[in-house]
């Protein structure tokens, strides 16, 4: 099954958050090694399009840091080293945390209900194993936690930094049992949260956070390995 969903995210009509996706995952699980050139062409090619939303596509994953690219020349995907990965983590790990708080101070009632159930609801994708859909469930759950704290600044700064690190997250969810225990770490935030306990949605957050970051690493330090043979 995991081949077939695979194949299906690269043919005719892909858009260019489907191909920054696709190339992104093949980047963080190994797939496409660094120093390797990505030629606008055979991706035209390979997801048919036209160049213009592969020029689109190169440009974003450049914005993320996966890729290099200078004038006149092929795009080249980058080695995102495990200590560059975990500083990035590191910053995410206190904007979440950041998050958590505010949004213990300041949800809604109905903000506080909505998150509540749709973390309950979504035990049905762990019971199922559906990786795909848990990480889209997880960009959901998240996202609510940035918009709980009802401050635009820190919502924009939250944002740009989750971009760089979405293809390690996703990537997170291939490593056995990573659902449940994902699952459980976000029951500990929203159990702070329903309490309006800003400092143990802050802990659980930040934690949260750290825990994903070592999972994620296991990618980045199987690029680097990966590299070293090539």
């Amino acid at each position: 099954m995991k081949q077939v969903r695979r194949k299906e995210i690269i043919r005719a009509g892909t858009t260019v958050e489907q191909m920054v996706r696709a190339i992104a995952d093949m980047i963080v699980t190994g797939q496409m090694l660094p120093g390797e050139k990505l030629d606008e062409v055979s991706l035209a090619a390979r997801f048919e399009v036209s160049r213009t939303p592969v020029r689109e596509a190169l440009r974003e994953l450049g914005a993320m840091g996966l890729i290099d690219r200078e004038p006149n020349r092929s795009a080249v995907v980058t080695n995102v080293s495990e200590t560059y990965l975990h500083s990035m983590f590191e910053a995410m790990a206190e904007l979440e945390a950041i998050c958590a708080r505010l949004s213990a101070e300041r949800m809604t009632v109905d903000e506080r209900r909505m998150l509540e159930l749709e973390h309950k609801a979504s035990m049905r994708l762990v019971h199922a194993g559906a990786e795909e859909e848990y990480a889209a469930y997880n960009t959901e759950f998240h996202t609510r936690l940035y918009r709980g704290s009802h401050n635009d600044h820190i919502f924009e700064m939250v944002i740009q930094t989750r971009a760089r690190l979405a293809p390690f997250r996703r990537a997170q969810f291939r490593l056995p049992g990573r659902l449940a225990k994902s699952y459980e770490e976000h029951g500990r935030i929203v159990t702070a949260i329903m309490r309006a306990d800003g400092a143990a949605a802050a802990q659980a957050a930040f934690s949260h956070v750290e825990i994903v970051s070592d999972a994620s690493a296991v990618f980045a330090t199987a690029g680097e390995l990966s590299a070293r043979d090539a």
